[in-house]
């Protein structure tokens, strides 16, 4: 970043592991690696990585001996640790990485960029996703790649989307929104496709309710909007003709009942398989 008035000099913000910027001013916005790690007081230099934090929060290595233009790639924060490695891990899409093994919650916060309504919580393998607490210390170090996910905090109303499900409707391209009424969450699956010209629309809505307890509880009915009705016939599909109210609109019930649920191992995407059977199954 240029200096302002005439100064035709450089300021860089440089960062320890604190994430604790000071700013440093270069009389030549091409500056070698160990040029940003010596402005921050960082030896032995070979012992000290430096990062480019780059303004879509991207992260990018700068080596040693390597000539790197900020000014060229507006770059304007570059972070500089003690390390002989960097650790790899994903912030919802992002890929990211820290040059020490250990990261608090706090940390990760700021590299996410997460507003204060929102929480991270970590994906484990096997168990139930981590809720990550600013004082909390995350070990990137662990065999494969740490993968979080921001969440919106609706713990005041109902209960949070769980990250995996949120990182599954992302993944596969779900248009949808989080509604809480009466205590109630509800997903909301917007322009889903239905099977194709099975019924008097191209594309519904679909609502899924949560119950209290989900994930370790099974969700039961879902609801569409509009209602629908088969093609050809204008028919109501079996045990589809209760209306419910939810969030300011008028949804029809399908009331397809869950009998198996797996408390750690189901979600949404185990709901989603059935609302989509259901759609493809229908009959009058």
């Amino acid at each position: 970043m240029k200096t302002q008035g005439n100064d035709s000099r450089f300021a860089v913000l440089i960062a320890d592991e604190g994430l604790i910027f000071k700013k440093h001013i270069f009389d030549d916005p091409k500056v070698m690696g160990r040029q940003l790690i010596e402005a921050a007081g960082g030896t032995p230099v070979d012992e000290h990585l430096a990062i480019a934090i780059l303004p879509n929060g991207d992260f990018e290595d700068i080596r040693l001996d390597e000539s790197y233009d900020l000014g060229g790639r507006s770059v304007e924060k570059v972070l500089v640790a003690r390390s002989d490695r960097s650790f790899r891990f994903k912030i919802d899409d992002a890929d990211l990485e820290w040059p020490r093994a250990c990261i608090s919650g706090f940390v990760l916060r700021k590299l996410a960029k997460l507003p204060e309504n929102y929480n991270l919580w970590q994906e484990l393998p096997g168990q139930h996703d981590r809720k990550i607490a600013d004082t909390d210390v995350i070990d990137l170090g662990a065999p494969g790649v740490e993968r979080f996910v921001s969440l919106i905090d609706q713990t005041t109303e109902g209960d949070a989307l769980p990250s995996k499900d949120q990182a599954f409707l992302t993944g596969h391209g779900y248009d949808f929104n989080v509604a809480v009424e009466g205590g109630t969450t509800g997903i909301v699956l917007n322009s889903v496709i239905l099977p194709a010209e099975k019924f008097n629309s191209e594309t519904a809505d679909v609502l899924i309710l949560l119950p209290r307890g989900y994930p370790d509880c099974a969700p039961d009915m879902f609801y569409v909007s509009p209602k629908l009705t088969l093609a050809g016939t204008d028919q109501v599909p079996k045990a589809c003709t209760v209306e419910h109210n939810f969030s300011g609109r008028v949804w029809q019930r399908w009331s397809r009942h869950n009998d198996a649920w797996r408390p750690g191992v189901d979600g949404l995407r185990t709901m989603l398989a059935r609302v989509q059977t259901a759609l493809a199954e229908a009959r009058a």
